[in-house]
């Protein structure tokens, strides 16, 4: 297996089964990746398609222990065909990785120069952008948290979206989405601190180049793009040993550093 190097054993993955989701592309997938660097075993979840094949396979060629895992987050009975396949196959999930999501494009393809109001929104565009960001969370969290209650062990991440933008004119539906998967993770890490199970928060701190903001309008953002990659140190400490016990957090990753040595501190 092709494996980053690290001086850090508490930060060696291997023996670890993660599910990551919307993970065929942009921060998704590059978590996945830097997740198998680090030794996990992993399975890419995505809507089925070349473009997760083809992620898979490059992930494979390089010696990475990657699995393909066709799922809609907005189905319960594909979470359910996901929960069997992860039973089937491993028989235990370790962590699961709460990424899939859909942008304002879906409503606006203009939104970052001509912001919609809200009651221009079209409530077909509403639902389905909360039944992705929102309810798919809730559906997948809910399919496969009885399978770490049944090992008595689990971490839950949800990535997040930077709270000024659930306050920013035009960004309806996509604010309320990232605002209510806020409430979502808060709660869930109360509801399963009895069951050994944590819960915390991950998102990367500014607008990133995900594919979810249109080429022609990426030059109208004044500050550049971070990259997805920005996302790899702090989701392998979340996935790790090292994260034990730590839960309900809200972590950002260009502030991760900071924050690292604060959990040191307290360890």
């Amino acid at each position: 297996m092709t494996k980053t190097n690290t001086s850090n054993p508490d930060t060696d993955l291997s023996g670890i089964h993660i599910v990551v989701t919307g993970a065929s592309s942009g921060i998704g997938l590059a978590m996945a990746e830097g997740l198998l660097r680090a030794g996990a075993t992993v399975a890419l979840a995505s809507r089925p398609g070349v473009k997760l094949d083809n992620q898979v396979k490059r992930l494979k060629l390089s010696g990475l222990n990657a699995y393909g895992l066709p799922l809609d987050v907005r189905s319960e009975t594909s979470v359910a065909d996901s929960v069997e396949w992860v039973q089937r196959t491993w028989g235990k999930l370790d962590v699961l990785v709460n990424n899939a999501g859909i942008g304002m494009r879906t409503v606006n393809k203009r939104f970052m120069v001509e912001p919609q109001p809200f009651f221009q929104v079209t409530p077909d565009g509403f639902r389905n952008l909360i039944d992705t960001n929102l309810t798919g969370y809730f559906l997948v969290a809910r399919g496969f948290t009885p399978l770490m209650i049944k090992h008595g062990h689990g971490k839950i991440i949800n990535i997040m979206i930077n709270r000024e933008t659930t306050m920013c004119k035009g960004f309806i539906p996509y604010g309320p989405s990232g605002s209510g998967a806020e409430s979502l993770s808060y709660i869930m890490a109360e509801d399963l601190r009895p069951y050994g199970i944590t819960v915390n928060m991950l998102l990367p701190g500014g607008a990133t180049d995900t594919g979810m903001i249109p080429e022609d309008l990426k030059r109208q953002i004044k500050s550049p793009l971070l990259r997805p990659r920005v996302m790899v140190e702090p989701i392998i400490f979340l996935a790790s040993s090292m994260s034990d016990g730590i839960t309900a957090e809200r972590i950002t990753a260009l502030e991760f550093s900071k924050r690292l040595i604060k959990y040191k501190t307290v360890d």
